[in-house]
């Protein structure tokens, strides 16, 4: 049986962004301008830990692996935005909302459960140094990564056939820029309690877990730090964690602001939504860049290369 038989509709409409007709062209520049600058910044970043061996630490492994869930979670939305305001058609199928619903999940996911595994590399790093290379050797690395991957698709999966077997009726607009399961069960004209249940034991499971990781790391790293403080710790610390806890709290600030301190769904949910999913996947390879040395010198010695085959 095909989906659109099942659900009543064969396509949704994407309502996007609340701009006025009169932006759509600045809008377009600037979100198209976002883009190309996220692809760049990430793809160089991966490009970057790949070829320069100091990068080969369990650090940058992490990090070339969410610098890979962001290009691919801004992939998964911005370009199909984009598309929809050059050509004024809202219009998605079916079958490619409920697939760009899934991948959405997949990388979402993959970059809460990846967040959680660096804090967990910082904590060790820190409050364990002498013991770093033998907690974090490269089969507990690679275990960690796969495990992200595996859960962040399962999850993915579970929560997107949940959806299919829901059926939509004459209404088909969809009040965002792309297919948020959020809105998709506002619309069903079918039961959703156990889709909402699922949402909440399993899908809160594995949002609170990483983010408890995440804090407990911190926690301890804090407490470690404070016993003998020192300035010199203090901007070690800083140097180390400061990047990834700014990335933490940006990414978990709006995710929280949009899915659980929001009681309807408006035009500031969707602002806090492009914050995640398009602004952040953007920042996060400057972020972790300008203070980082082994990055920028990585950097300069892919460009004296590029000059020297020139």
């Amino acid at each position: 049986m095909r989906p659109e038989n099942q659900s009543g509709v064969s396509h949704f409409l994407l309502r996007g962004l609340p701009i006025r007709p009169d932006h759509q062209g600045v809008v377009f520049a600037l979100f198209l301008g976002v883009y190309l600058t996220t692809l760049l910044g990430n793809l160089l970043l991966i490009l970057l830990i790949r070829l320069d061996a100091r990068l080969h630490t369990p650090m940058y492994f992490f990090l070339s692996h969410l610098a890979l869930s962001d290009v691919s979670l801004s992939s998964v939305t911005v370009p199909k935005m984009l598309v929809n305001m050059q050509t004024q058609d809202q219009s998605i199928p079916y079958e490619g909302c409920i697939s760009q619903l899934y991948f959405f999940i997949v990388f979402g996911s993959l970059d809460n459960l990846l967040l959680a595994v660096m804090a967990y590399d910082r904590y060790v790093a820190i409050c364990h140094p002498l013991h770093y290379t033998t907690i974090m050797r490269e089969g507990l690395c690679v275990l960690l990564v796969a495990g992200s991957w595996i859960v962040s698709c399962v999850h993915a999966l579970l929560l997107t056939l949940l959806l299919v077997r829901l059926s939509f009726c004459a209404d088909n607009v969809i009040n965002h820029f792309f297919c948020d399961l959020t809105v998709l069960l506002e619309l069903s004209c079918s039961d959703v309690s156990l889709n909402k249940l699922v949402i909440f034991t399993e899908g809160g499971m594995l949002f609170l877990l990483p983010l408890g990781s995440v804090l407990g790391s911190y926690i301890l790293i804090g407490t470690v730090i404070l016993r003998v403080p020192s300035t010199k710790r203090l901007f070690k610390a800083f140097s180390t964690c400061g990047s990834h806890l700014f990335v933490v709290s940006l990414y978990y600030g709006t995710l929280a602001s949009v899915y659980f301190f929001s009681s309807s769904w408006d035009s500031k949910d969707i602002i806090a939504s492009v914050m995640y999913t398009v602004v952040t996947p953007m920042l996060n390879p400057f972020i972790y860049s300008l203070r980082n040395r082994d990055i920028k010198q990585a950097l300069e010695m892919f460009v004296n290369r590029a000059n020297f085959v020139k």
